[in-house]
This record gives structure tokens, sequence and C-alpha cells, in this order.
């Protein structure tokens, strides 16, 4: 899904779109971007006075009376050259330098912006995308912005802007034919660098697709690197990543011809055109037409004019293989989230903590239904467990009342408010999560359990742990709670990660606590100390657990069993054992394995 008004062009079009997207930040900082055009002004008329002042001065040099020349004009041609040489650098490095706050604060907006977007799509994308070339992209696309607003701003206008001077002087100085020959070996560099150019950005889109797709399949190796050495594949995912780098060198390679097919024929036209102009200045010279200085000068301006005018190829080949590259992240800024805030969503307001699901449907699919006209109520204080066997649609409960998704049909209300209808991040504030697979920040210890209120005092992340009975075993730690954890937190067992989550959760304090197979990574003898500690928590608090082990949630106040996707029982552990259902069924045959845990 889109939003905005914002399509890719073609892959033959330059996506002129890009350039409009890039104008707020220009606007923002305007008096820069007018104090850098005045410098590139100034040293673009430096650079124009060269050519003059080195005609005057082989005019003067080259006189019959060059002895009585005076020494003080002959001094001040030269220092007048040094000076224009000197300020058409120092002009061009303070243009750089005032216009580099420009792009710098640029990139920084445009980052937060695609990280804080990235972070509002919806569950769907992150479970589907490719983290590797994600990543890749947005490198790319904000390295590619940045060039954009540099070389767009201070070097395609200002170049035109030369060709234009140059052309004037010429037509006015000297003959039109100096002036003709200027415009058709420009028109014809243009013209011929746009079509190559238009020509290899196929390659460059290639490259870049082949570069993500090497990259993903390495992060995603390495990533698991576990499963790889457990089942002894490390030859099979090199093969597999080589097959990938081998299309890289392809492209790269296909890329590198393309490339030297147009700095060729880029290279060709300037020779002639500067071929062709030296020779009828030196034609003219001969037949004393001109002077020496006007050769010299006609000379220093084709080397002028075409120095930036192939430094304009080079400019126009980045700015479409930029373009190329920032595709993608536009392209990802104009995804749009499914599940967004109403125009009008209020902030959640807790009062006793009462869910209730109302004829809950949902499909991930529409092939599939997950949840069939579910409805149950958790009231405050309570504590509700839901129960199944795998895939009967537990854990989309959870997902549901987080709002990571939406209910096909029915609603959810926390003490009477339609979820939909409140802001997300006031729901997600108002719930504590224990989930059954706990991914933790390559970090301390002691700052995975502070994320869950980054704002919490230390002496408050510490009791926090004390209740999760982490407390003996970052004290068994060489460096304590200041133990890295590794990335995703490797280096710990899964009933530690779960710890850790748990503290976590005590340390956010919600008033609606979700419990996702919490102790499901745990021994029995941790298990029982977690539950008495989860017990201690959700005392005042509302309490949805899903469990697949019963064992952890006899003491429910209600226990809920769903069956492909539907409420099959409600009760609690003694009224369900009676009945002889489902729940006794489940509880029959985890009691004849419960004794493989101990």
């Amino acid at each position: 899904m889109r939003h905005g008004n914002f399509e890719p062009e073609p892959d033959h079009r330059v996506n002129w779109r890009i350039i409009r997207h890039l104008t707020p930040y220009l606007a923002e900082s305007r008096n820069r971007v007018l104090l850098a055009l005045t410098f590139l002004l100034l040293a673009k008329g430096a650079i124009l006075l060269i050519p003059f002042l080195l005609k005057h001065l082989v005019d003067a040099l080259d006189g019959q009376s060059v002895q009585s020349l005076a020494p003080a004009l002959l001094a001040g041609l030269v220092l007048a050259y040094g000076a224009a040489r000197f300020s058409n650098v120092f002009f061009a490095e303070l243009r750089d330098t005032v216009f580099g706050r420009v792009t710098e604060r640029a990139m920084r907006r445009i980052g937060l912006q695609v990280f804080r977007h990235v972070h509002s799509l919806d569950l769907d994308f992150h479970l589907n995308r490719r983290t590797g070339a994600l990543a890749r992209e947005i490198e790319r696309g904000t390295t590619g912005i940045s060039f954009l607003m540099r070389f767009f701003v201070f070097n395609i206008a200002p170049t035109l802007l030369e060709i234009a001077m140059v052309v004037g002087i010429f037509l006015y100085n000297y003959s039109a034919t100096y002036a003709l020959i200027t415009l058709a070996s420009v028109a014809a560099y243009g013209f011929f660098s746009l079509r190559a150019t238009e020509w290899r950005t196929q390659f460059v889109r290639e490259m870049n697709a082949a570069d993500s797709a090497s990259n993903t399949r390495a992060l995603d190796s390495l990533l698991n690197f576990e499963t790889v050495k457990y089942f002894g594949n490390e030859d099979f995912e090199a093969r597999r990543y080589d097959t990938e780098l081998e299309k890289w060198e392809l492209a790269r390679r296909r890329n590198r011809l393309s490339l030297f097919g147009l700095n060729g024929g880029q290279a060709l036209i300037i020779a002639i055109a500067q071929t062709s102009m030296i020779g009828l200045a030196a034609w003219q010279v001969k037949s004393a037409e001109i002077t020496l200085g006007d050769f010299i000068l006609i000379n220093q301006f084709m080397l002028q004019l075409f120095l930036p005018l192939g430094f304009l190829g080079f400019v126009f080949r980045e700015i479409k293989g930029s373009m190329a590259n920032i595709e993608k992240m536009f392209e990802l800024l104009a995804l749009a989230p499914k599940v967004v805030d109403t125009p009008d969503a209020a902030e959640l307001e807790m009062a006793r903590g009462r869910i209730v699901f109302e004829d809950v449907n949902f499909s991930y699919t529409d092939n599939r239904t997950i949840l069939n006209n579910v409805s149950f109520t958790v009231e405050p204080r309570e504590k509700v467990a839901v129960v199944g066997s795998s895939g009967a649609g537990k854990s989309t409960l959870v997902k549901l009342l987080f709002r990571f998704y939406d209910p096909d049909k029915g609603r959810i209300l926390i003490d009477g408010q339609n979820i939909h209808n409140v802001s997300q991040a006031s729901l997600r504030r108002a719930i504590g999560i224990v989930p059954q697979d706990t991914v933790l920040f390559n970090d301390s210890i002691f700052e995975n359990v502070r994320y869950g209120n980054p704002r919490a005092e230390d002496h408050e992340v510490e009791q926090a742990i004390e209740l999760a009975h982490l407390s003996d075993f970052i004290l068994a730690l060489p460096e304590g709670r200041d133990t890295l954890v590794g990335e995703r937190g490797l280096k710990l067992s899964g009933g530690e990660k779960q710890r850790v989550s748990i503290a976590r959760t005590i340390l956010k304090r919600p008033p609606i606590l979700v419990f996702d197979e919490a102790t499901s990574s745990l021994d029995s003898k941790t298990e029982q100390a977690i539950l008495a500690a989860l017990r201690d928590i959700a005392r005042d608090h509302t309490s949805l657990v899903i469990a697949h082990r019963l064992s952890t949630i006899i003491d429910a106040d209600r226990i809920v069993v769903l069956h492909q996707g539907e409420i099959v029982e409600s009760g609690n552990h003694q009224d369900l054992l009676a009945k002889g259902g489902h729940y006794a069924q489940l509880w029959q045959a985890q009691q004849r394995q419960e004794p493989s845990r101990q």
C-alpha cells in the first residue's frame, strides 16, 4: 500500500520528483543556501577573470615595447592573476563549508524520518523484510541525497551559467564561429551524456540489487550461525553466498564496461571541440586577426569550460546513480502502515483495566481463518488464561490486543474504549508483555532491563532485577550488571533471557499484563520461583496469560480453551477437568509428559 503521490519512474527516465522532495530541506536553511550561492558567484567571477588577465599579460610581454613595460604594471597583472586563482579556490571552499551544514542537517532529518517510518510500519512488513537489503538501501539513499543536494545546486546550474557567459564573451569579442563551436560541442556532449547515462542506469540498478542480495545473504547466514554449525552447512552457505557474489561481479563488470563507453564518447567530443577551437584561433593569430593573448584567452576559456563540463558528465552520471539509489528509500517512505491511528484518536484512559473481546474474527490470509467469533472478558484484577493446541490462535489474540493487526470483524474494548479509536502509543503504554521469544539489544544486562522504562532510576532497575530472580545470576558474572549480552542476547540462555524480559515488564509496571508462554524456557525449579514473582506483581493487575504448559495456569480465575480459532470451553481448572473435554485431554497428555521436564 502507498500513500502520497510518489510513484517510481520507469527505468529510462530521471525521477525529478525526488528533487521536489528535497526542496523543503533547502528552504529550511535558505539563509545558508543564499550565502553559499553568493560565494559560488564570487568563485565563478574569479575564474572568468583569469583568461583576461592572462591575455593582457601575454600581450604586454609579446609587444615590441616589452623592455619599456612598467614593472608596476607587470607586477600588478601577475598579482591580480594570483589573487584571482586564490579567490576562486577560497570562495569555493567557503561555499562548501557553508553548505555542508545544510546537507548534514538534511541527511540527519531524512535518516530520522526513515527510521521513524520503518518503526511505524505494521508487523507484516517487518516479518517479510530483508534486514540486510533494507539497511543498504537506506545507507545508499541518504548518501545519494547528500550528493544530489550538493551537486545539483553547485555544479549543474553554475556550469550552465558559465557556458552562457563564455558563449557571450566569444560572440561579443570574437567571431560567431567560436560561439557556434562552443554551443555545438556543449549540445553534443550533453545529448550524448544524457542518452548514454540513461542507458547505463539499468546496470547501476542491477549492481545495487546484486549488492543488496549478497549483503542480505551474508547477514542472514551470520545471524543464524548457530543453525549453520548445528547442521555443518558452512560450505553450503559459502556456495550460496558465492552465487550472489557472482551476480554482483557480473553486474559490476557490465557497469564498468558501460562507463568505459560513456567516458570514451565524452572524451572524443571534448577533443574534437578543443582541436577545432585551437585550430581556428591559431589560424587567426597567423593572419593577424587576433593577438597571441587572444589565443591564450580562447585556449584558457576552453580548458576552463570543458573542465566543469567533463565534471558535469560525472555529476550527471552520479545523479542518475544517486536517484537510482534513493528510489528504494522513497518507495519505503511511500509505504503506508495498515494499522494507523484514526484522525481523532484519543489517549486511552485507564480506569479498572477491563478487557473485552467481542465477536472477534481474524485471518492473515483470505483462505485461512485464525479466529472465528471469539468473545470473552477479562475483568479488572482477574487472571484469565488462554490455552489450546498449536495454531489455535492464542498468540494472535496478543497481537490484536497490542493492535499489531486490526480484527476483520468485531472489536476489542479496554474499559469500554474501542482500541481502534485510541492512539497506539497510549494503548501500548498500558500493556506490558513477557513474550515467548525474548530478543535483547547488544548492550549490558542492566540496560536491557532498563529498556522497560528508559527513565527509571538505577535503584528501580535493581528492584526489578531482584523480583525477576536475576540478582544471583548477575552477581556470578565477572562483569556483573555491565555484562554485554551479545547480538540478540545470544550470550544468555533462553531462561536467562526470559528473566530479563520479566524484569523489563516489572519495571514498566503497566496496569495490564500479558504473558505469552512466559516460562516456556525455564526448568521446573526456576519456573516455580518466577511464577511466584509473577503472581506477586500481577496481584493488582489485569492479566492475560497465553499458556501451552497447563501446570502454570491452574491458579487462573478463568481458563479459555481455543480450538481451531473458536472458544470451545471456559471455566476454572477444576471445572474444566470435571467436564472431561478438550482441556481435560490436554491436561492428561501433558501430565504423562511432565516427568521429562524434571
